[in-house]
């Protein structure tokens, strides 16, 4: 015969064992939800990258051209009146993207394949092309860390991209038509 303290004890344990799985499912569909979330976010940020104003800035700024630190600063800087902020605005527009999304790869949260087919080797090729005035902002402004992931991002596409084709050289021109000889 089962006594009445048996029993208590199996509804205790059953009742338990529900906390369980409800804290675990709890735990699961929250993960979830961050990852959806992130998911979505990193959505957002690429979205802009696949527009005509995104890609029109993108264009502009591969056509900027300067000497040095101090040419680029007089030609480009924010102390040259609206143009200079507009331009500055543009590139922080993509310098921090892919600075964001550099980040995301590097902590896990998103993967180098998915970002490879969105943003290919524009980091790559944005890191090679600002590199000089990038370095000097952080010596200048913003400390050894700043756009550190923008150099991660740059690095891992253009890894990518040398893995599936070693010849390949990130032009010097950027986007600028060379006619061959």
């Amino acid at each position: 015969m089962v006594d009445l303290a048996e029993i208590q004890a199996a509804y205790y344990m059953v009742a338990a064992t529900g906390v369980i799985i409800a804290a675990a499912f709890y735990v699961v569909n929250l993960r979830e939800q961050r990852r959806s979330r992130r998911i979505a976010q990193t959505n957002e940020l690429l979205k802009f990258f696949l527009t005509i104003e995104g890609q029109k800035i993108h264009l502009d700024l591969f056509e900027m051209k300067w000497s040095d630190y101090e040419d680029f600063e007089r030609k480009y800087g924010t102390d040259t009146g609206e143009a200079g902020k507009l331009n500055c605005a543009m590139r922080n527009v993509y310098w921090y993207s892919y600075d964001t999304l550099g980040r995301q790869l590097k902590a896990g949260l998103i993967d180098r394949e998915t970002l490879y087919g969105a943003v290919g080797l524009g980091a790559a090729w944005m890191w090679a092309k600002f590199r000089q005035v990038l370095e000097e902002n952080r010596r200048r402004y913003s400390g050894r860390d700043a756009f550190e992931g923008l150099e991660y991002l740059a690095g891992e596409m253009l890894r990518m991209k040398l893995e599936r084709d070693p010849s390949y050289k990130i032009p010097e021109t950027f986007i600028q038509y060379v006619v061959e000889k």
